[in-house]
């Protein structure tokens, strides 16, 4: 998350002359996931976007600046995390705050709707409910307005909203009855347009996927991804660590083209004869983007086909890391004697002679390990701003910046860090960006990694959640 607060900050806060301010509303979902997402949407649609740094991310309710209305509305499209925008009027710690810096300073934005506007109210808290009664009272204390347009509960032609922002309860005994009144800011404004995306969730639903497996990335994470990888026509997108599928099919519903690619093909296959189309495409035809998946291929991805870089617009991924399936390469976890060698290579010919599959023998592939070659990877088959997609977990007790910092190549920047937060562990959505034009040649896989001056928090991941997380 810091990252992208950076980001903002940099690329951003310096560009806020006299633009028009709204107000985001987003779901209770996913905090640390909010910000990147508008900066990435931003990003991809060429606008700026401004807002506080120093924000609460915590808070469903985000104060920022636009140049133009439409871009709002472009937000709604796409934002996965976005319910609502308003038209910013005003916000104080009171309600005399709030009005006196309505009446001051939006004065201009709302006398225009003063005399033959139809209108309705909308009154709403986050973390409490505002009792009916008080409705009318924070209602009536606009009157200063001055509306003069009929009032439309079913079809106004404005909706006017207000809304308060409270503490959470975890953790407290306080009683809704005491806590009424007591809210950290509350916020004003005009109904611009409702979120859209948000339907995507249901659409892409596993439990409705023709076929998915005990690996299957939820839908409202896999459309993050999307926004985060910057998905869009034109572009072409690439899994290695495809599986079945999940990571591409909201890229390619963006309309990228897209590729996968994963060391055991049964699991992009799935179960039917060699005539049958692979699970993969059966769950792409479901959505309608079978026609832009290029291929699935089945190679080790540290002994992959690759032979140029500078190929795709962005990497997804999500890296087995062993809890319900881990990570492989080829080889062996002990070296075979000369002798199982020769009769090991005799099988392997006698398999081809009788048209037999052979299938080579894998050991485990260390998450560390893997994270850093997928920065190699990446840095090699991006285009250059391409971006670099996926998830880290990590032990929340043990973890550091220097845990992601340390991953980092020549010509790979960090963009987002976002954290997933599952109590002892959590899974960060790690985004990095190719900012370099040099052709890197590819990449060796296969040495080995020097030691680290300290043990990464995702280091050997699998053994400590197995272990409980325990020293």
């Amino acid at each position: 998350m810091d990252a992208a607060v950076a980001y903002c900050e940099s690329k951003f806060i310096g560009s806020r002359v006299d633009m028009p301010a709204y107000l985001l509303i987003f779901a209770q979902a996913h905090p640390e996931f909010r910000l990147p997402e508008l900066l990435s949407l931003a990003e991809l649609h060429g606008f700026s976007i401004s807002f506080d740094p120093n924000c609460d991310t915590r808070c469903p309710f985000l104060v920022c600046e636009l140049a133009l209305e439409e871009h709002a509305r472009i937000l709604v499209q796409r934002c996965i995390l976005l319910k609502h925008v308003y038209e910013f009027y005003a916000q104080g710690a009171t309600y005399e705050e709030m009005h006196a810096a309505n009446d001051a300073n939006s004065r201009h934005l709302w006398t225009r709707y003063i005399q033959d506007t139809s209108f309705k109210f909308v009154v709403s808290a986050h973390n409490h409910t505002i009792p009916s009664w008080r409705h009318r009272t924070i209602m009536e204390g606009f009157g200063y307005m001055g509306f003069l347009g009929e009032i439309n509960l079913k079809s106004a032609e404005i909706t006017l909203g207000c809304f308060e922002d409270y503490e959470t309860t975890e953790g407290k005994a306080a009683s809704p009855a005491t806590r009424d009144g007591q809210f950290r800011q509350v916020y004003f404004g005009r109904h611009i347009a409702d979120g859209q995306a948000r339907s995507l969730i249901k659409l892409f639903d596993v439990k409705k996927r023709l076929y998915y497996g005990n690996t299957s990335m939820e839908a409202e994470v896999s459309l993050l991804m999307a926004n985060q990888a910057l998905a869009a026509p034109s572009k072409l997108v690439y899994d290695p660590f495809c599986g079945t599928g999940s990571m591409l099919y909201p890229v390619t519903y963006f309309g990228a083209q897209s590729y996968g690619s994963d060391i055991d093909g049964r699991q992009m296959r799935g179960k039917g004869g060699s005539d049958a189309p692979p699970g993969v495409f059966k769950a792409a035809k479901q959505y309608g983007v079978v026609n832009r998946f290029v291929d699935l291929c089945t190679f080790d991805v540290t002994q992959n086909p690759w032979r140029c870089g500078n190929l795709f617009d962005a990497i997804v991924t999500d890296p087995p890391y062993g809890v319900r399936a881990g990570a492989k390469r080829l080889g062996r976890k002990k070296e075979l004697s000369e002798e199982k060698k020769l009769a090991n290579i005799e099988h392997q010919r006698s398999a081809r002679n009788r048209l037999e599959p052979y299938i080579p023998p894998t050991k485990p592939y260390e998450l560390s390990a893997l994270a850093i070659d997928l920065v190699l990877l990446a840095r090699y088959l991006l285009k250059p701003q391409g971006r670099l997609v996926f998830f880290l977990p990590t032990v929340n007790e043990n973890y550091e910046e220097v845990d992601v910092h340390s991953m980092l190549c020549e010509g790979m920047t960090l963009v987002a860090n976002s954290l997933q937060d599952f109590g002892s562990w959590g899974r960060r959505l790690i985004t990095i960006r190719k900012d370099t034009d040099v052709l890197y040649p590819p990449p060796n896989l296969n040495k080995e990694h020097a030691p680290s001056e300290r043990v990464p928090a995702h280091k050997d991941f699998r053994e400590q959640y197995f272990a409980g997380f325990k020293t």
